[in-house]
C-alpha cells in the first residue's frame, strides 16, 4: 500500500527505528526491494534519483511503484531523491509520488527556506511529505556533485530555525557522510547530530549511508534518524552478480538468468539493512 512519507517518518520516530530508502532504476531493483520488505514485514521508501528518472522515465517509475504498492502488504512511500527544482516537484506530485525531497542545500540559507516553503505549500495539501536538506553532503549523486572542500556540516541552530520556518516533514543533515563509494571509513559527527536532535523535533535523514559501519548506523538512529538512504551498495551487489554470471557463463544470453542473480543479491542487501535499521516487523 502506498502511503505518505510523513506517516512512515512519524511511526519510525515514535518507535525509535529508521526506514531504508532505496533507489530504483529498473524493475529488478524494485522487485528486490519490495520482496525484502515483504519478507521482513518492514515499511520501505522507494526513491528515484535524477539519473533514475532520466533512465526509466517518471511515468515508468511511478507506474512500477504503483503496481508494486497495490500488490504489497507493507507501507510503501514513493519519493524523489534530491529534487532540484520546484517544477520537477510539481511533476512528481502529478504522477502520484507520496514523498518529495527538495534539495536547496547549495542555495543561501534564506533562499533554501523560500524554496522549501514553496514546495510544502504544493505538497502538503495533496498529502505528500517534504524532505529538505541543510548543509552539503559531499560526493556524487548522479548529476549532483559536491566536492569535499564544498561540503559543510549542518549547523544545529540553523536546523531548528529551518524546520520551524519551512514546516518540512524531514530534514537531511550533513554530519560526515558522503554520496558514492567511500575511500576510507567515514567519521560521523555524533555530537553535532545530538545537538541537532535536541534543538528540533523534525525527523532527520541520513544520506550517503552505503558503506557506513553498522556500529555508526546503530549509534545514529536514537538521535532521531528516521530515514536512511542506500543506493551505492545496491549498485555494487547488482554489478558484482552480473559480472559473476558473465565470467562463469560467458555464453548466457537469457536476461532472466543474467539479472536473476543480481536481484537475489540486492534482496539480501536490503533485508540486511532493514534488520540493521530496526524496521523489521514494524509494518
Amino acid at each position: 500500500m502506498l502511503v505518505s512519507g510523513k506517516e512512515i517518518f512519524q511511526e519510525a520516530k515514535k518507535g525509535k527505528y529508521a526506514v531504508g530508502a532505496f533507489n530504483l532504476n529498473n524493475m529488478e531493483i524494485l522487485q528486490s526491494i519490495i520482496e525484502a520488505a515483504e519478507a521482513e514485514k518492514s515499511p520501505v521508501i522507494i526513491q528515484a534519483s535524477q539519473g533514475g528518472l532520466k533512465y526509466a522515465g517518471i511515468e515508468y517509475v511511478a507506474g512500477m511503484a504503483r503496481i508494486a504498492a497495490e500488490k504489497a502488504s507493507v507501507p510503501i512511500a514513493l519519493n524523489i531523491d534530491h529534487g532540484t527544482s520546484f517544477e520537477q516537484i510539481v511533476q512528481c506530485v502529478r504522477h502520484g509520488f507520496t514523498a518529495v525531497m527538495i534539495d536547496g542545500s547549495k542555495l543561501p540559507f534564506e533562499e533554501n527556506i523560500a524554496l522549501t516553503k514553496r514546495v510544502t505549500e504544493v505538497a502538503h495539501p495533496n498529502g505528500i511529505s517534504v524532505e529538505a536538506e541543510l548543509g552539503k553532503i559531499g560526493g556524487v549523486e548522479d548529476d549532483i556533485v559536491v566536492s569535499a572542500r564544498d561540503a559543510t556540516f549542518t549547523d544545529p541552530d540553523e536546523a531548528a530555525e529551518f524546520a520551524e520556518r519551512t514546516n518540512c516533514d524531514a530534514l537531511a543533515v550533513a554530519i560526515g557522510t558522503a554520496h558514492g563509494v567511500y575511500h576510507g571509513e567515514p567519521k560521523l559527527d555524533f555530537e553535532r547530530l545530538e545537538e541537532i536532535s535536541k534543538k528540533t523535533d523534525v525527523p532527520l535523514v541520513l544520506h550517503g549511508a552505503s558503506g557506513v559501519p553498522d556500529e555508526a548506523i546503530g549509534r545514529a538512529i536514537p538521535y532521531g534518524i528516521v530515514k536512511i538512504n542506500i543506493d551505492t551498495e545496491l549498485r555494487m551487489a547488482f554489478a558484482d552478480a552480473v559480472k559473476r554470471v558473465a565470467t562463469e557463463k560467458p555464453d548466457e544470453i537469457d536476461p532472466r538468468k543474467i539479472l536473476g542473480p543480481a536481484k537475489e543479491a540486492m534482496f539480501e542487501v536490503v533485508r540486511k539493512k532493514m534488520r540493521l535499521f530496526g524496521s523489521s516487523n514494524k509494518a
